[in-house]
């Protein structure tokens, strides 16, 4: 019983300090659109510094009473691990103005009325609002919830959309939204992610004309176009929401990830160039697909000096070696690697120097002062022979 209570208490303990982490600021703006103000729920990424120059992807929620929760909670925990980079999560409470802000008109089927107010809202006001106030990169990623999840559409058919991802779950389109959608999507211009997820409890209506529109949207030809469709089973019309936020963030942020056993195997050891180029390249890509700078990881680094040594391209690690070194200048890590250069040169008695160095440097993920000493003596013995 006296066990079964600390671990109570752990979990308690563990939940209160999620919570610390990733707490919501609440805000108010003040919409000559909508006649009124409009609460909003923002989450910043951890360690947010206002004065960096440093942008981030910008992630707008629809029905953020409910829904700003579990996305603030999936982008906090991915982008701890580094798997997605750190956003910033904008949800917009709308409990009592809902079917207002997401009314269409029956005979166009576009905004209209309120539906029309909410729709300019976001771009006359919300966006210019959070871009005065936060970091927020171009990267635009919007998030909605079957009527919600039906309105976000609407922003595609802008000359130039506002978003360059949607995700749709369980949407409840719109007549006449997926021919539309398939007219839209086959002549965008600037690549753009859209996914989409069912369930197979979901609404009946609900889940027939989204497995309709997916049959039509996944015969579009746009390389520009990325595409991502779920229908889960053992799910509801609520429950699926759970399990399509983090499928759907993969998927946005796939060429983020860090370098996989896969991506390791397939791409990095089979790379024209040398494994530094690689990683270039993949940073380069980053920054021009997404419009934001990825900074240096360590997994990345681990597995460029991996691939370098398993082709024994020293000239790569010997790159690799100075941009940890301008990137990681206090970490263990520039040491670590400098040291691990200067010894595959054969310069036994630099690379102990470096080794030693890197005692009174900081600790990283994956380089501590046991390692660093286990090379010491490593190398000390070598020196011996």
């Amino acid at each position: 019983m006296h066990i079964m209570k600390n671990f109570y208490l752990l979990l308690i303990a563990l939940f209160i300090g999620l919570n610390v982490q990733s707490q919501a600021i609440y805000k108010t703006i003040d919409s000559y659109k909508l006649e009124g103000k409009r609460e909003l729920k923002i989450q910043l990424p951890r360690n947010y510094n206002p004065d960096e120059k440093r942008s981030y992807p910008l992630i707008i929620v629809l029905d953020g009473d409910y829904l700003f929760e579990p996305i603030a909670g999936n982008i906090d925990y991915q982008s701890y691990w580094e798997d997605i980079p750190d956003c910033i999560v904008v949800g917009i409470n709308q409990a009592t103005t809902r079917t207002d802000d997401f009314f269409y008109d029956n005979e166009s089927f576009f905004p209209s009325h309120d539906g029309a107010s909410f729709y300019e809202f976001m771009a006359a006001e919300l966006l210019p609002f959070i871009e005065d106030n936060y970091n927020a990169s171009n990267f635009r990623i919007i998030v909605g919830h079957d009527l919600g999840a039906n309105f976000i559409n609407y922003y595609l058919f802008k000359d130039e959309p506002l978003f360059r991802a949607y995700v749709a779950l369980s949407p409840d389109f719109a007549p006449e939204m997926m021919y539309r959608l398939k007219q839209r999507l086959s002549i965008l211009k600037q690549e753009t992610f859209y996914y989409m997820a069912t369930a197979d409890a979901d609404i009946k209506a609900i889940r027939a004309s989204v497995l309709e529109s997916d049959s039509i949207i996944s015969t579009i030809e746009n390389e520009k176009f990325l595409y991502k469709f779920d229908d889960f089973e053992d799910a509801n019309h609520y429950s699926l929401v759970g399990r399509g936020i983090p499928k759907a963030l993969n998927q946005i942020f796939t060429l983020f990830k860090p370098i996989n056993a896969k991506e390791y195997s397939e791409k990095v050891l089979t790379f024209e160039g040398s494994p530094y180029d690689y990683l270039v390249k993949k940073y380069e890509d980053i920054e021009h697909f997404y419009g934001f700078e990825k900074k240096l990881i360590e997994n990345d680094i681990r597995a460029i000096a991996a691939a370098s040594n398993k082709k024994e391209d020293l000239e790569s690690l010997e790159k690799l070696s100075k941009l940890i070194n301008k990137n990681f200048p206090k970490s263990m890590l520039s040491a670590y690697y400098s040291g691990m250069c200067n010894e595959k040169e054969g310069n036994l008695k630099r690379a102990l120097q470096r080794y030693k160095s890197g005692l009174l440097l900081e600790p990283s993920q994956s380089v501590d002062k046991e390692m660093m000493l286990d090379k010491m003596y490593e190398i000390q013995d070598k020196m011996k022979q």
